[in-house]
């Protein structure tokens, strides 16, 4: 798609994160949503808006590769399948940056929406992107740690792939336990891989 037509899915994702924030719960799910890749390095055409949310979810829930739990309502709040948009999920309390994504700019928050980088992107002046969350590219997950949660989770989903309520609760919103199994295996081989180069 076209650069601009790139910056307004962006601005219509932020909007959308925007109102999640109006589910009355004590702890929000969704925490912050960044953008990375070929959107922020200015790219005409961006093949995709690649974007990273932030879960309320502790690290072992959310292994690299898989839709955690809890995130099928998302995908079909925000849109995210109806193309043009590559997600990631990242817990609150991992970095957002891998080996995946590289400096990631944060453009919506439980603070609101950050004008100043659509703004940015829209204007194509990339230089202002920096001064958004530097932690957020400074600092990289570690891949021998994402290893062995990706191997922890692969195992759990291993084991309880036949058990019937197990797969009823990983059924619905297109969503089937294959799915599961699928995204468990690829996620662990992508960065068994990675180790090993």
């Amino acid at each position: 798609m076209r650069y601009r037509r790139a910056v307004q899915r962006l601005r219509m994702l932020a909007r959308a994160c925007e109102q999640t924030r109006r589910v009355p719960v004590d702890e929000p799910f969704l925490r912050a949503a960044y953008v990375f890749g070929g959107l922020v390095e200015g790219a005409d055409p961006v093949e995709q808006v690649e974007v990273v949310f932030v879960l309320n979810l502790p690290p072992e829930e959310v292994a690299w590769g898989t839709q955690p739990p809890g995130t099928a309502w998302l995908v079909d709040f925000l849109e995210l399948d109806k193309g043009g948009v590559a997600y990631r999920w990242r817990s609150r309390h991992d970095a957002v940056a891998n080996h995946r994504i590289s400096e990631p700019v944060r453009f919506w928050s439980l603070d609101g929406i950050d004008e100043s980088v659509l703004d940015a992107l829209e204007g194509r002046r990339f230089e202002l992107l920096s001064q958004g969350d530097p932690a957020a590219g400074t600092e990289r997950a570690d891949v021998t740690e994402e290893l062995r949660a990706a191997l922890e989770h692969l195992r759990a989903v291993h084991e309880a792939y036949w058990d019937r309520k197990w797969r009823r609760e990983h059924r619905g919103l297109s969503r089937q336990p294959e799915h599961h199994l699928w995204e468990a295996v690829g996620g662990y081989l992508e960065l068994l891989d990675l180790r090993d180069e």
